[in-house]
């Protein structure tokens, strides 16, 4: 039931674009907007919470650059309400930078969390200052490294997920309530305060995205991400 402390938000597809990067940015100003809004809160459909780029775009459209999801990611780092992810299903990719970058996350026991970019030639260049932040090093490099998915106990043991609930609903309205108690300006307060304990800095997002534009301007990942968006092609298959 929506509330005026929430902001909600349903990933009606699976995967990110330009359109969907901005229906995300324009979800953050209602909530800056609503004086009496606390959280912002992210949820997927259908068992997929995001699989990430949208090959299919980043082909025609030369959507290639990652900036634009980048400064997504890092805005939700910075603005100063609670932002929580909602996973029941699949993550991948881009979707692991959107959970990454949230404040909180709770998830369903058959939740997984995967980076395949390697599969693919690519790195997950805009999620891992985020997802290095959440984690730590070794987790996202071995997630990185193996592309192997993680359950959602696994995630948890790592932290990248913090509650596993049969129904992920459930933390979520005890955290509500919580924050009903709050000033909403220590949220944006506290937000400050991480950034600078822990920063993810401009130079950091110009390595993002000069290494993803070009690894993804490679003749080779074109060919494989053209494959997949035109015949659901995966990368080892000829």
């Amino acid at each position: 039931m929506p509330t005026p402390e929430t902001v909600r938000v349903t990933l009606s597809r699976p995967t990110i674009d330009a359109a969907l990067i901005g229906e995300l940015h324009e979800a953050l100003d209602l909530a800056e907007r609503s004086p009496d809004c606390r959280m912002v809160v992210l949820q997927g459909s259908d068992g997929t919470f995001s699989t990430g780029m949208d090959f299919a775009e980043a082909v025609s459209d030369g959507n290639r650059d990652g900036a634009g999801f980048f400064a997504l990611l890092r805005r939700f780092t910075t603005v100063p309400r609670v932002v929580v992810s909602i996973v029941d299903g699949q993550v991948a990719a881009g979707g692991v930078g959107l959970v990454a970058a949230s404040d909180l996350v709770y998830a369903s026991s058959r939740s997984t969390f995967a980076l395949p970019e390697a599969l693919w030639g690519l790195l997950p260049c805009a999620v891992l200052p985020f997802l290095i932040r959440r984690v730590g090093f070794q987790p996202a490099y071995a997630m990185t490294l193996s592309t192997l998915p993680l359950s959602a106990a696994e995630a948890a043991a790592c932290h990248l997920v913090d509650t596993v609930a049969d129904q992920p609903t459930a933390p979520l309205r005890r955290l509500t309530y919580r924050l009903t108690k709050l000033d909403g300006s220590v949220i944006g307060e506290m937000k400050r305060y991480a950034g600078r304990l822990w920063p993810v800095s401009d130079d950091v997002q110009r390595l993002a995205v000069d290494e993803f534009a070009r690894l993804v301007g490679s003749p080779a990942v074109q060919r494989r991400m053209a494959d997949f968006a035109t015949h659901r092609r995966m990368p080892w298959e000829r």
